[in-house]
């Protein structure tokens, strides 16, 4: 059990690719993508995860590509502050930093790739198992056939879809819609992250580091057949929930009508019986997303070291690695995936009741 192929080079792929090369493994990683991810959105690296890196070396790149946000302001709509609450990664200085995701990525990716192979421009189209081990085609690249395969290719995983059955089996809508995209310049301030609530809403400036990202977040039910690959349709959903709102919504939303970098997607969590189907795994937000307050890519780094450490712990028996793996990251994940309706009550109320109790509550917190 020495080849291993991972899908996904996100966060959780570079980190268990890092971390299966010392342990002795071959890891190779294949990406969809034809270079390192290049979204921006800010995500915290904090929690179990802070560690890890810290073990990897890449710690201080982390906190030299930190943000300077300390704190996150709750406006109204003539952009008045309304309250403050001071956020944990406080710019860099305390355990939790926050980061670009582009950046820590491309800091995780710069940690493995000289003990890992990375296939970029490539995709997984069948996996075939048998006791032994998995062969794998892809749509680029020869056939090749791996001791394991483990998906950390994210929530709209392929890996899960070929070896666990269709997405929507495991998908659980959270009742929330999020759209972000990059204003193309930077923010007034960069110290505080600006939310402009009104019920179910919630438009915001975060200012990342040199290029601001606009988010909007909404509820909404399920929208039945929606292509997440359909950016005109994306950019139409925003407007209509958007549209008429205060503060700078009107100014937000014509970015949104003219960029071409627009992420959208339901506020998901993945919910499965098992991570495992014989040699093929998951990991990340593939196997638990939990997507909402940035928990996201601090559960991939802690979760990719589990499964890279139960696996040379029982490196004669990959059925026992992977369940140690997931005994002990299941602890982790749930607490988060059950907290994430406090989560959406605190960002985006439901009624101007709510939502004043929440600017209360911001208050006094």
């Amino acid at each position: 059990m020495t080849d291993i192929l991972i899908s996904g080079a996100g966060v959780a792929g570079p980190t268990l690719a890092y971390w299966l090369a010392r342990n002795g493994f071959r890891a190779t990683v294949i990406e969809r993508s034809d270079k390192p991810r290049s979204s921006g959105n800010p995500v915290d690296v904090r929690g179990p995860a802070v560690p890890v890196v810290e073990a990897m070396g890449v710690m201080p790149r982390i906190r030299a590509a930190a943000t300077s946000v300390t704190s996150m302001a709750f406006v109204d709509a003539d952009g008045r502050t309304k309250a403050r609450m001071r956020m944990p990664s406080a710019a860099g200085r305390g355990p939790e930093v926050e980061v670009p995701r582009s950046d820590l990525a491309a800091i995780l990716h710069d940690a493995a790739r000289a003990d890992a192979e990375f296939v970029f421009d490539d995709t997984i189209t069948t996996l075939a198992q048998d006791e032994a081990g998995v062969d794998v085609t892809f749509a680029r690249a020869a056939p090749r056939r791996f001791a394991l395969v483990i998906g950390a290719d994210g929530l709209h995983s392929t890996v899960r879809r070929l070896a666990f059955g269709p997405e929507d089996a495991y998908l659980h809508h959270a009742g929330l819609y999020v759209a972000t995209t990059p204003l193309g310049r930077a923010a007034e301030r960069n110290d505080r992250v600006e939310i402009y609530n009104t019920p179910g809403r919630l438009a915001s400036i975060h200012p990342a580091r040199g290029q601001a990202i606009a988010a909007f977040i909404y509820r909404s039910p399920q929208i039945p057949g929606l292509d997440y690959r359909d950016t005109e349709r994306h950019r139409q959903l925003v407007a209509d929930a958007f549209d008429g709102g205060g503060w700078r919504v009107g100014e937000l939303l014509e970015r949104v009508r003219e960029t071409d970098d627009l992420y959208f997607d339901a506020v998901s969590k993945v919910i499965l019986p098992t991570w495992t189907r014989g040699r093929i795994g998951l990991v990340g937000d593939a196997a638990s997303c939990v997507s909402l307050l940035g928990d996201g890519s601090s559960l991939a780094i802690a979760g990719a070291y589990t499964l890279a450490t139960s696996l040379a712990e029982h490196r004669a028996d990959h059925t026992e690695a992977m369940r140690a793996y997931e005994r002990k990251h299941r602890r982790l994940v749930e607490p988060k995936q059950r907290n994430i309706r406090l989560a959406a009550a605190m960002l985006v109320p439901k009624s101007r009741t709510a939502l004043a109790a929440r600017t209360l509550a911001a208050k006094i917190m």
